[in-house]
């Protein structure tokens, strides 16, 4: 608090936590290094002198999430196509998979959603929250196999068919996601420090005297 010119100076210093993805590139090699309590050499950046004492840790637990493998159907609503007739097109695409018809085929020629119609309704495999709840509520109740009725969203009308479900610890999926998104955002923060420390490195003041005081 007495000798700090950081911003977090009345606060002791404290930084908070960190993801290890995120922690700030002045210190993202001690942080794999120091130990709970140790205080670090001084170090140097481009905004001054730094020292740094890594107070705690603590690491992430296994997440274990229920998952869906699923694939759908979906006929969006405009001004030539309404409720009724999407919903009565899926009812009819829904008996043709009932009588043994594939859902894949059907999917490639009649679904608007087209990132998926190219892989016959295919969604892989589906974690919780990924969909709009909707969605996920008709999906969560349905057997393996099985074929939803018609149903709405905020995208149009769907057939959703289940074809498998597990259980998946996704806990190293999620630490690659947010280590992405951290160095992402490290980069940006470095690329800002950067350009303002030039800012400020380019900067200058002129002073002119006026001549009718000398």
């Amino acid at each position: 608090m007495r000798e700090s010119d950081g911003r977090n100076a009345l606060e002791g210093g404290d930084l908070g936590w960190f993801e290890m993805g995120a922690v700030p590139a002045l210190v993202g090699d001690l942080a794999t290094t120091m130990t709970e309590g140790e205080i670090s050499a001084p170090l140097r950046n481009a905004s001054g002198f730094h020292i740094i004492k890594l107070r705690d840790i603590k690491g992430a637990t296994p997440k274990n999430v229920n998952q869906t493998k699923a694939r759908h159907i979906l006929i969006r609503t405009n001004e030539l196509v309404s409720d009724e007739d999407a919903k009565r097109r899926l009812s009819q695409l829904r008996q043709r998979v009932l009588n043994g018809e594939d859902f894949a085929t059907l999917a490639r020629a009649h679904s608007d959603d087209t990132g998926s119609a190219l892989k016959g309704g295919d969604l892989g495999w589906v974690n919780p929250g990924d969909t709009v709840p909707d969605f996920e509520n008709t999906m969560n109740v349905l057997a393996p196999n099985a074929v939803s009725e018609p149903f709405k969203t905020p995208f149009g009308w769907h057939l959703v068919q289940v074809l498998e479900r597990r259980s998946q610890d996704t806990s190293a999926d999620l630490l690659r996601v947010k280590a992405r998104e951290a160095l992402q955002r490290r980069k940006a923060e470095e690329a800002t420090e950067e350009w303002l420390r030039q800012l400020r490195d380019e900067a200058y003041v002129e002073i002119r005297l006026d001549s009718a005081h000398d």
